[in-house]
């Protein structure tokens, strides 16, 4: 029933499909007509191009920093993930402060060459957006990659050197197939990321199936519109699910006890002009997606606090930090709760109905936010139709629409899946033989539960519940739609001073949300450099 329950939005969404009436029929061919090639065109080329960047950005970084050993490699190899910290929607409003025709990098360029007008072109267009989500979802395809040749990328490259293959035939031969699940599925990742996106499209005012779905919603009140559009974006994200799903399954390698170890297998010493250009290759991601935007956003917040008309406005400040921290510390004890009970069930009846309904909450996490409060929304509407005036109808509007519950209702659809897969993993490690014994010695369901599963599931339990809330805390798209009135996070209010171009007071929440990102991120290259 928690399954269904969490799915019950998804399912919601395909209800716009199951009203055969004329004037739905009309509208379809309408959208057919006017704005979906415009929504289908902008999103194509915005998906290709952040697939080609962060393909090449993350593989170059992995295989770079695996594979060779040059200056200042052990720092990079952590440094690399710093760029997750930094929210796609923040890096947009550091980026266009930062780069803009009015901002600090083209005045004092102008200042020194003397030139007039923008020296190139808006920030705020497509490409801008592409560089953008590359520079933040990189990370996503450096990781796995990095894993895919840490298992056996230098025993293979060892082995291929004394077979008598050079530095460009070994890469080409050994790394790019051994890498190639890896970066499809670190590509999958960044594109369901990059099409669940809200915050850059509407800054930067692009026409994506996302900002189509809010236009439809909240512009045009066209809940049937926003819905078909809604499921469009989520037969998209099914297949990048399938995608690195099925990329994911593939990345296990065959491993011989008499493969090549220790100092033979040594990365590939790096000299001259090879190692300072992988330097700079590691190093420019880095700066550009962390290292300067958070210098502009601090910048950013002394320059409203020294010079702003009224000061920083701290007493709000916390008003809303504290909003936002309640909302992902409940978010995250619920989905935890969730999922220690969802996993203990999979783990007692492995072969039951729970486990696929339990992959079908798992969609939550790969559909974008605005699909999940089209979702919510849209069944509240048709009960209102239904039922206009009745004591349910309320009930039902009340407890979804502008309330906490609604809110922390969509963030469980959202993230639970988080939680879930990081508690499953965690039994992954429990032997069976620990419940046959307990069930051997006369414990029931909860003493088996309590007293064995939970105290060795801690740290997992710990982990999702960290992720969860930094998911929280960066939300955007439901958070927007579904959240009380005067109840704003800082996720919320950033974007609400970015587009009242009101950059330099919306850098504090953005300062704050990026700072709670590096908690998941410093642990993250801790497990790193411990494995």
């Amino acid at each position: 029933m928690l399954c269904i329950l969490l799915a019950l939005p998804l399912l919601g969404v395909f209800g716009a499909w199951l009203v055969p009436d004329a004037n739905s029929l009309a509208l379809l061919r309408h959208q057919a007509s006017t704005i979906l090639p415009g929504y289908a065109l902008t999103s194509l080329l915005l998906a290709v191009g952040v697939g080609a960047g962060v393909a090449l950005l993350g593989g170059a970084t992995a295989a770079a920093v695996t594979l060779f050993e040059f200056p200042g490699r052990r720092l990079l190899t952590w440094a690399l993930l710093l760029p997750l910290a930094m929210p796609a929607y923040v890096l947009a409003y550091a980026s266009t402060d930062f780069l803009q025709y009015s901002g600090p990098l083209q005045t004092g360029l102008r200042g020194l060459t003397g030139a007039e007008g923008p020296l190139w072109p808006d920030v705020r267009s497509l490409p801008g957006a592409v560089l953008l989500f590359t520079l933040a979802l990189y990370p996503y395809v450096y990781l796995l990659t990095r894993g895919a040749l840490l298992e056996r990328g230098l025993h293979l490259m060892e082995a291929a050197r004394l077979l008598g293959a050079g530095l460009a035939q070994r890469i080409l031969t050994v790394a790019l197939p051994l890498a190639r699940p890896a970066l499809a599925a670190g590509v999958a990742l960044a594109l369901m990321e990059t099409l669940a996106d809200y915050g850059v499209g509407s800054y930067f005012g692009l026409a994506t199936f996302t900002t189509g779905i809010y236009k439809a919603w909240l512009s045009m009140d066209d809940r049937i519109a926003a819905a078909q559009l809604a499921t469009l974006l989520m037969a998209v994200v099914a297949v990048l699910l399938w995608v690195e799903q099925r990329a994911q399954s593939r990345l296990r390698y065959a491993s011989s006890r008499g493969a090549v170890r220790g100092r033979e297998a040594r990365p590939v010493r790096l000299c001259g002009h090879r190692a300072m250009l992988a330097v700079v290759l590691c190093a420019t991601p880095v700066v550009l997606g962390f290292v300067v935007p958070v210098a502009v956003l601090l910048h950013g917040v002394w320059r409203e606090a020294r010079f702003g008309e009224f000061g920083l406005p701290w007493a709000r400040f916390l008003g809303w930090a504290w909003t936002s921290l309640q909302l992902a510390t409940l978010s995250a004890l619920a989905a935890v709760t969730l999922a220690m009970l969802i996993g203990f069930v999979l783990r007692s009846r492995p072969r039951g109905v729970a486990r696929p309904l339990a992959r079908l909450v798992s969609l939550g996490y790969a559909v974008p936010g605005a699909v999940i409060a089209v979702g919510l929304l849209g069944p509240v509407g048709w009960v209102q139709a239904a039922a206009p005036g009745s004591a349910f109808a309320g009930w039902v509007t009340a407890g979804i629409t502008g309330s906490i519950g609604g809110l922390l209702y969509a963030y469980l659809v959202r993230f639970s899946a988080v939680a879930l897969q990081s508690v499953e993993a965690g039994y992954a490690r429990i032997p069976q033989s620990f419940d046959d014994t307990a069930r051997t010695l006369g414990a029931s369901s909860w003493r088996l539960f309590a007293g064995v599963h939970a105290p060795l599931l801690t740290r997992s339990a710990l982990a999702a519940a960290l992720l969860v809330f930094v998911d929280v805390m960066k939300e955007l798209p439901a958070t927007l739609v579904l959240r009380p009135f005067d109840s704003d996070t800082l996720a919320v209010v950033a974007y609400q001073l970015a587009r009242d171009e009101r950059l330099a007071e919306a850098a504090l929440p953005s300062i704050a949300i990026v700072v709670v990102g590096l908690i998941p991120v410093l642990l993250l290259s801790r497990a790193m450099r411990e494995r």
